[in-house]
């Protein structure tokens, strides 16, 4: 297909609002809608967030990828179907973005864990600073009176979803015009996106801020918005003018990528989180049970996001020909020696889990699944092992890569970016 084609096909398509069903169907149908517009429309547009009524410009899979249900090598199939890669490669990279963010994060751990305490420390300064908690709660209600980052606040808590410049906006104005705890507004942001993911919410919150690249700060700017919101919102004098990069003490080391441990041959449980909801398209034959485990909703997340998390689980069982029912506990060991006693069976195998909260989790039960005899082995994606390596510095690093990674998934032929 041709750049012309491809505006021209874009063009003519109506404003489209997405659903987010928590099905693998629903990810495809969206996948295979956008497809078309991946080349010239997508890089000429991917930066107007046209409102929650208007996803025209942006592909919205997210949702689906962050869990699983449709992959990063189905997207970019999809796409090198209808494009070469250089009238598609500013779509390409952006699918890339997710897996060095990934990556990144999975060879710096204790960013992650800094986080997880920034949270804790700043929501602590709430309990003792009524002047911050009245600015936060003003904020997280959308009652700051800028008007762009009230709806942008409202439309996440509405919607699960918000457009990738709009949460750039959202991140830049929480941090330097509300001068507010960015772990507080990373927090709010994973507990509220259904495409929620620890490393790309994380690092891209830091990145805002000047911590990711040392000193880089994004800067929400009045005219920025105007022009790529379609003139929708004006913020003329509400903004700030300068950034003063956000600093830590923290020195996070370099952890080198685990080789993957030998997978068992045979029997095992098949264990499906919401980290990775289509196991069956690269996890080894021979389960002889499968169980689902999700948590509890807690304390300031969305019902929306963990009825997607949930859903998006149930769905990879029906798929399996499993019962549905998802396990939601905070419990998993328990669940998970039950399952396996049930089965006979000593080995559980489960897709790679990243930094992250069930990452935390699978790696504390490990020992107490030990205690019954029981194995737990996780099974990496080959895209993540031949993608995460190459995210050791900037995303320039990986983006140099790109046309080899897709050679050795078996694009062959692909020219450079």
């Amino acid at each position: 297909m041709s750049a012309s084609e491809d505006l021209f096909a874009a063009m003519s398509a109506p404003p489209e609002k997405v659903a987010f069903e928590p099905t693998r169907s629903a990810g495809i149908v969206r996948m295979e809608q956008f497809a078309i517009r991946t080349g010239a429309h997508y890089a000429s547009k991917r930066n107007y967030d046209l409102g929650a009524n208007n996803r025209s410009t942006v592909s919205a899979l997210s949702p689906w990828i962050r869990h699983r249900l449709i992959t990063e090598e189905e997207v970019l199939t999809q796409t090198l179907a209808r494009y070469s890669p250089s009238t598609a490669m500013k779509f390409i990279q952006e699918v890339f973005w997710r897996g060095y963010f990934k990556g990144w994060l999975e060879q710096h751990p204790s960013v992650w864990n800094s986080y997880k305490q920034g949270v804790r420390t700043a929501q602590n300064r709430l309990h003792s600073n009524a002047e911050l908690n009245a600015d936060y709660i003003g904020a997280i209600e959308g009652r700051t009176g800028i008007a762009c980052f009230d709806h942008w606040c409202r439309e996440l808590v509405e919607t699960g979803y918000l457009h990738n410049h709009a949460r750039m906006w959202f991140a830049s104005i929480w941090i330097f015009t509300l001068r507010l705890p960015w772990e507080l507004g990373a927090d709010f942001f994973l507990n509220h996106l259904i495409d929620g993911d620890s490393a790309s919410n994380t690092l891209s919150w830091r990145w805002v801020g000047g911590l990711h690249t040392k000193g880089k700060t994004y800067l929400a700017r009045q005219d920025n918005i105007a022009k790529y919101t379609d003139g929708a919102f004006k913020t003329i004098g509400q903004l700030a003018k300068t950034t003063l990069p956000l600093f830590e003490d923290d020195i996070h080391p370099v952890v080198p990528l685990e080789p993957m441990a030998r997978q068992p041959h045979g029997d095992h449980l098949l264990l499906v989180t919401a980290e990775d909801c289509r196991p069956d398209d690269f996890i080894p034959e021979g389960a002889s049970g499968i169980i689902g485990l999700g948590v509890p909703l807690k304390h300031g997340q969305s019902n929306q996001q963990h009825a997607f998390k949930t859903g998006a689980i149930g769905d990879a069982l029906d798929r399996l020909g499993a019962p549905s029912n998802v396990a939601v506990t905070d419990d998993w060991a328990t669940a998970i020696i039950a399952a396996a006693q049930a089965a006979g069976i000593k080995h559980v195998v489960t897709p790679f889990a990243p930094v992250g909260d069930v990452a935390t989790k699978l790696a504390a039960l490990q020992a107490t699944l030990a205690t019954e005899g029981i194995t737990l082995y996780q099974h990496r994606r080959p895209y993540d092992t031949h993608t995460w390596p190459h995210a050791t510095k900037g995303f320039f690093k990986l983006k140099k890569m790109i046309p080899t990674i897709l050679s050795t998934l078996g694009h062959a032929h692909v020219e450079g970016p």
